[in-house]
């Protein structure tokens, strides 16, 4: 589309603006940025108010309170109650909610483009007037602990959090988000509301809306209630982290064995992020992909594997799963070291590299139908990359990938000094480590 982004002075405030076709940016006198992607053919609309504040921020006393104040923001204000807030969004037929991730926190709503006021009005009463009632406090204590049982008590789901406690070690990036239930039952009311204040601040505040809007009718109901924020004065510093080799083994009675074995990956803005997609694609991205094919639809090893991608601002990782029977266990591993071999040292097959990277563009392009993937794709834009990414800028990316570069990816990353195995299941640990270290070291 190539979008000619021009910045300049507003003439009326200080603060600053960026435009182009459907995108605008302002940034506001006290650092918050509004960002809005216009987009007149849809009838709803999307908005985050996303803060750059996550669990890797969090010093191990506080393990888990950004994710107890995204759950007490919607326990009521002054002007509302949780009850409240809970009808006059259905009212409308929206959707409020929010997530917590290791570098950010989103707040967010989704509703029809007419209904956009009161979306806003929503979430600027809970994020500047929450309450955070004491007896509040004790209620979504024990909510939290039934969602850290609810996870502890998935196996699938909870493998991932041992992954991340195991790769990243003391680092905060190994926290896990929810917290755990020790740390939980400690926080004070008192506490998280220091934490809160001091660490939700304007200048890690972003604003994004997608959707039939305009800019400046957003960025004057957001000025008219954030913009009365004050910035802290904590300055907080991230620390690179170091992923650790090593295996570790949860003994858990079980009907299967769920594992995770990962190694180092890429950062989220780095200048090979499009060859890693089209890797992940090829090697477990989805159901043509290698390890669904050999090990689920060749052998029936598996109902579920695949590979992910966590990336993080200074960092990142390659992930497999698989969830399998224990006889087959060992099996699997093999299976997966032996395509991590293959895509370092055998060309491709035919068409794969095409196919993959038509997959990337599909979902994609797919994905921006959806006001809230638009909201959220200008949120990691401005997160990661400071600036707004063209859709054809990305799609360029993508095609613009060779094989070679692809395989030289592959050679860099699946190195067996920093593999990385997880294991949660009926299987006895003696001897899978020396075993595991066999197989990656012959």
């Amino acid at each position: 589309m190539g979008r000619d982004l021009r910045g300049y002075r507003h003439s009326l405030d200080s603060s600053w603006i960026i435009s182009g076709q459907g995108y605008q940016k302002t940034v506001l006198e006290n650092g918050i940025r509004v960002i809005t992607e216009e987009i007149p053919y849809l009838k709803s609309v999307s908005i985050g108010v996303w803060v750059t504040t996550g669990s890797r921020d969090e010093q191990p006393h506080e393990n888990g309170i950004s994710h107890f104040i995204e759950h007490l923001l919607f326990k009521g204000t002054e002007r509302r109650t949780a009850f409240d807030i809970a009808r006059e969004i259905d009212s409308v037929g929206g959707t409020l909610n929010a997530f917590t991730g290791r570098e950010y926190t989103c707040f967010y709503a989704k509703v029809i483009d007419k209904n956009l006021p009161l979306a806003i009005d929503l979430l600027s009463d809970i994020f500047l007037n929450s309450l955070m009632d004491v007896k509040d406090v004790e209620k979504e204590r024990m909510v939290i602990l039934q969602e850290i049982k609810m996870v502890e008590d998935t196996p699938d789901d909870y493998i991932h959090d041992l992954f991340n406690r195991v790769c990243w070690g003391d680092h905060p990036l190994g926290f896990p988000i929810f917290g755990t239930t020790e740390l939980v039952q400690s926080f004070k009311r008192d506490q998280i509301y220091q934490y809160f204040k001091e660490n939700y601040q304007p200048n890690r505040i972003i604003i994004c809306a997608a959707g039939n809007l305009h800019h400046q009718e957003v960025v004057d109901s957001i000025r008219a209630t954030f913009g009365q924020l004050l910035n802290s004065k904590r300055v907080r510093e991230r620390v690179r982290p170091d992923s650790i080799s090593t295996t570790n083994i949860w003994t858990r009675d079980l009907e299967q064995v769920h594992f995770c074995l990962g190694t180092r990956g890429l950062q989220y803005n780095h200048s090979l992020r499009f060859a890693s997609y089209v890797l992940n694609s090829i090697l477990g991205g989805g159901m043509s992909s290698r390890l669904f094919q050999e090990i689920r639809e060749n052998r029936g090893l598996a109902y579920s594997v695949y590979s992910y991608l966590p990336t993080y601002i200074d960092t990142g990782l390659v992930v497999v799963y698989a969830g399998t029977s224990g006889t087959s266990f060992q099996e699997t591993i093999k299976l997966i070291l032996s395509e991590f071999q293959r895509l370092k040292k055998e060309p491709f097959k035919s068409g794969e590299l095409e196919v993959a990277k038509e997959q990337l563009k599909g979902n994609l392009l797919l994905s921006l139908e959806s006001s809230d993937n638009l909201m959220t794709r200008l949120a990691k834009n401005e997160i990661y990359f400071q600036s707004y990414l063209p859709v054809e800028q990305v799609l360029r990316g993508i095609d613009e990938v060779e094989e070679e570069v692809v395989r030289e990816l592959a050679r860099n990353i699946f190195d067996e000094r920093f593999f990385c195995l997880t294991v949660l299941g009926p299987v006895d640990g003696s001897g899978l480590e020396s075993d595991f270290l066999t197989e990656v070291r012959p």
